[in-house]
């Protein structure tokens, strides 16, 4: 039971090996917050171990400037900071005004996916096929309890929610299999509730979604 805490740091469902554009910028947001975090530990460190080095000329800092400078001003400044450098990140996860988006439809149930897709009758069961290289809207909801739909190495995850559909915005760069999952803990079957993104060329997009939705047992 101890692989499920290593998703989303390798392999397959790693948010450190992003692929598309949204993914590199919740990855870069990571990597900014890892190497300030590691920065503000040694400065603090310094802080304290400061005196140690200087016993022998003890020097009084004004109470105020701990509490309006490091227990206000500093804080504001990070925050701010990281309130701007994450902002971006999110908004590449949204549906933008673009009429011409090719959207797709995931509905989660315990303990599954089905996509269907514009214009087309059936569906297909545990992986959503997609053209590579363009922007494609998912329109998520659920048909039982809140779920999560999350593929990491192309962005983040949105809710799945009954009764609502919320849009999440992907772009798979190269042909390629994306694996995602549940990220909401949504019953005793949760660690299994598994899809694939197949992302194919775009000139070869039609032709293997049609071949694809052929070969399903229609509902």
């Amino acid at each position: 039971m101890l692989a499920p805490a290593l998703i989303g740091c390798e392999g397959a469902l790693s948010t450190l090996d992003p692929a598309g554009p949204a993914a590199q910028s919740i990855a870069g947001v990571w990597w900014v917050m890892m190497a300030g975090s590691l920065l503000i530990l040694a400065v603090m460190m310094g802080l304290i171990l400061w005196p140690f080095f200087k016993r022998h000329q003890p020097r009084k800092v004004p109470e105020k400037l701990w509490l309006w400078g490091g227990g206000l001003g500093f804080p504001l400044v990070v925050l701010a900071a990281l309130l701007a450098w994450g902002l971006p990140a999110g908004q590449s996860m949204l549906a933008g005004r673009e009429t011409q988006v090719y959207t797709v439809e995931a509905e989660a149930f315990q303990w599954g996916w089905n996509f269907r897709y514009p214009d087309r009758a059936g569906m297909t069961a545990e992986v959503l096929h997609i053209p590579a290289g363009e922007p494609v809207d998912v329109a998520i909801t659920s048909l039982d309890v809140i779920h999560a739909f999350w593929v990491p190495r192309l962005a983040g995850k949105v809710d799945a929610i009954p009764g609502t559909t919320n849009t999440l915005r992907i772009l798979a760069p190269e042909p390629g299999i994306y694996d995602g999952m549940c990220a909401e803990f949504c019953g005793l079957e949760h660690a299994t509730m598994r899809f694939q993104i197949v992302a194919h060329p775009a000139g070869e997009f039609e032709a293997a979604l049609a071949a694809e939705l052929a070969g399903q047992d229609q509902p």
